[in-house]
């Protein structure tokens, strides 16, 4: 086989008109050459294209297109004759070539059969190649001892880290300086702890109080679990009790139960229901426990805090309307219909929104006054139609992710993902996407690193990503993100709670001025296709009670703002 024929077979398997008998061919040249195989990596290390894919640096009017953070190429488009020039073949050689050291060899059903069997994956309705066998995940673990359940008027300290309700409480200090606290350990333990407190968790069932005052509630499941004050440890015996430490005094007393004290002057004692010791300092005869906080109080306290907090963001909400820059607005959080979601901005009620499917409506981001939509079950979707030609975009949205169950979890997608039309997704590695369609009669093929095989791509365009903003330990926490997609400065920027993730600049080649977003849909993607029935299975599993869609590129000082005024209380 000369070189010619091998060059001209790799680019038939690429091009996706490989015949099995070809295929068989082309398999064992790879095989049995090491000729062949050199050829391949000369090919690599001459070709710039793929040198600049490798350092995710590529330059405007290059072969390929590059991903913001997984360095993959796209080939323009194929022409109707399949000719390809001398450039191209180099480039398809070094893909193969990449690919062959990556799977070791070619196979026919990884190929031309693959183009019309894959599932839908990518941002444009990707059909896989090739895959390459599926590697051993390591299972994700996260580090801590308890859960920050609750919180009212909670004031963190200055140059300490400050969490968030649901939080995962890692070993060390936490410290706050106002407001109260209810904090779940592994254990079963509960503490009531109100500021100005400091303490130190030391594992699951072991607490170190440094200052503040604090109701421990320790069921049978949790006997045994430590409270350590001054120099002594109070160790529960199935119990309540509470604590109060200052600069220079400890006291303890047994509210219902019975505690062991180890340590210091009262070594051994052990103290039942009603009576009380000092740890550290002078005796107080008033009793300091009087009005010490239950968890029913940090509920009803939590409880009214909500209530402001959304009085506050309606007026806000309200104010907002009135922004003529806004495309459609969909303040979900105050939403009434069961049926559809209304567009609050200018445009009108044209804009509005449909809920299709088993969207479970939930409590939104500031408590039970609020609402959310769900969008953990597949089918479930808000569908809208939005009509017009934009200058710029800015994507806004309230979110809660419970997990990232699928490849790519939708925020907000076009329907057919055609010319100006945007896409806004999260990965599995908790990266969110933002793309524009370029050339949606772009037919480009390349190697993914994301999927781990050679994809067909209908259509030319740069996905824009983040470094990964969320993992399993952020689980249940609401969170702001926003996507900026400015034509004018030729930049895209993402946020995430107000502050800027991620800035990239937007190639000559793939900038977008005629922007579109027609049929969408908000948590779901559910007709890229359009002539089947098949779609990727990219419902958004957690819950959105806020979108603004803005014909603009709005100012990081402008995400701030809506932020500030819309973040929950305790944030």
């Amino acid at each position: 086989m000369s070189d010619i024929e091998l060059n001209e077979l790799i680019a038939a398997w690429l091009d996706g008109r490989i015949s099995e008998s070809e295929s068989e061919l082309l398999q064992q040249r790879l095989r049995e050459s090491a000729e062949a195989r050199a050829t391949f990596l000369e090919f690599s290390k001459l070709d710039a294209g793929l040198r600049e894919v490798a350092s995710g640096d590529i330059a405007a009017n290059h072969v390929f297109e590059n991903t913001a953070s997984d360095s993959v190429g796209q080939p323009k488009q194929l022409d109707a004759s399949r000719k390809t020039n001398h450039r191209f073949v180099w480039v398809q050689l070094a893909v193969a070539a990449s690919l062959l050291l990556v799977v070791g060899a070619v196979a026919y059903q990884l190929g031309k059969s693959n183009l019309s069997g894959s599932i839908a994956s990518g941002s444009a309705g990707v059909e896989s190649v090739a895959t390459t066998a599926a590697a051993t995940t390591a299972e994700r673990t996260i580090a801590g001892y308890a859960t920050l359940r609750r919180v009212a008027d909670i004031r963190w300290s200055q140059n300490h880290s400050p969490y968030r309700e649901g939080d995962v409480l890692p070993a060390g200090v936490l410290q706050f300086d106002e407001g109260v606290a209810e904090i779940d350990f592994f254990c079963g333990a509960t503490l009531v702890v109100e500021g100005p407190a400091k303490m130190d968790l030391e594992s699951d069932w072991s607490v170190r109080m440094l200052a503040g005052r604090m109701r421990a509630n320790v069921p049978p499941a949790a006997r045994g679990f430590v409270v350590k004050a001054a120099d002594s440890e109070i160790i529960d015996l199935g119990t309540e009790f509470a604590l109060e430490v200052g600069p220079e005094s400890a006291r303890v007393k047994v509210i219902d139960g019975e505690v062991k004290l180890r340590g210091g002057e009262h070594d051994g004692n052990h103290l039942t229901t009603g009576q009380a010791r000092r740890l550290a300092g002078t005796e107080d005869a008033e009793d300091s426990f009087s009005n010490l906080s239950t968890v029913t109080d940090v509920r009803m306290r939590h409880e009214l805090e909500q209530r402001e907090r959304f009085s506050q963001w309606k007026s806000y909400s309200e104010r907002l309307q009135s922004d003529d820059r806004l495309i459609a607005y969909y303040p979900i959080a105050q939403l009434q219909d069961e049926r559809s979601v209304p567009n609050l901005a200018h445009t009108g009620s044209q804009f509005d929104g449909a809920i299709v499917g088993s969207v479970n409506q939930t409590t939104g981001r500031v408590g039970g006054n609020s609402t959310g939509l769900d969008f953990s079950h597949p089918g479930a979707r808000v569908r809208t139609l939005i009509d017009g030609e934009y200058q710029a975009f800015t994507f806004m949205c309230w979110v809660r992710i419970d997990s990232l169950a699928h490849v790519y979890n939708a925020l907000f997608m076009a329907d057919g993902y055609e010319n100006g039309e945007p896409h806004w997704q999260i990965d599995s590695e908790g990266r969110v996407m933002f793309s524009v369609m370029v050339d949606d009669s772009a037919e480009v093929i390349y190697y993914s690193k994301v999927e781990e095989a050679v994809v067909r791509d209908a259509g030319r365009h740069r996905v824009y990503r983040t470094p990964p903003i969320w993992d399993s330990s952020k689980a249940g926490r609401w969170m702001q993100i926003a996507a900026v997609y400015d034509p004018a400065a030729m930049r895209v920027r993402q946020y995430v709670d107000g502050q800027m993730v991620s800035d990239a600049s937007i190639r000559d080649d793939l900038l977008v001025k005629r922007l579109h977003v027609g049929a969408s849909e908000i948590g779901n993607w559910g007709q890229p296709f359009r002539k089947t029935p098949r779609f990727a299975v990219r419902n958004l599993n957690g819950t959105i009670d806020e979108l603004a869609i803005f014909d603009a590129a709005l100012s990081s000082e402008e995400i701030q703002t809506m932020y500030e005024n819309g973040k929950p209380s305790g944030y």
